[in-house]
């Protein structure tokens, strides 16, 4: 206790001349004063700030399952319209390869407008990746194939 008291006396007497020159009076916050005036951590307070936390990890988990279940996390589409393929041309402008029933069109997508660029008379082979000039790799076409896995059951 005698090393620790030593410290503090030296801290205030270093702090008295550091508040001489700030014309501050640093005696008023001595360490009794200090001790009385600062609450310490309740276990309540803990848990409170635990539950709240929980609260917002259900509701984020609640929220992706929502989503997933009606249809906002289906990035290629499902059912009669999907997405088989994109390829950016610009900054803003793309061409996307979709299908429609058994139909394929070659679609040109800028900022405001969509245009039919053709309509392919004998479909894309290799649907799902390679349609798009079998970018991505061997890890793209493993995650392609976990989603749809995922997808259908």
């Amino acid at each position: 206790m005698a090393p620790r008291s030593r410290s503090w006396v030296t801290f205030l007497r270093r702090s008295r001349l550091a508040g001489a020159a700030l014309g501050v009076n640093l005696l008023a916050f001595s360490a009794p004063a200090m001790a009385e005036t600062v609450p310490g951590v309740e276990a309540e307070a803990i848990v409170r700030v635990i539950v709240a936390l929980l609260v917002v990890l259900a509701v984020i988990v609640g929220l992706s399952w929502l989503l997933r279940r009606f249809g906002g996390g289906a990035v290629g589409g499902t059912g009669a319209m999907r997405v088989l393929g994109s390829l950016p041309v610009g900054q803003r402008e793309r061409v996307v390869l979709v299908q429609v029933g058994e139909t394929q069109l070659l679609l040109g997508v800028a900022p405001g407008r969509v245009q039919t660029l053709h309509i392919l008379e004998t479909p894309v082979t290799g649907v799902g990746g390679e349609a798009d000039g079998g970018q991505g790799g061997p890890f793209a076409a493993r995650l392609r194939r976990l989603m749809q896995q995922s997808d259908q059951q």
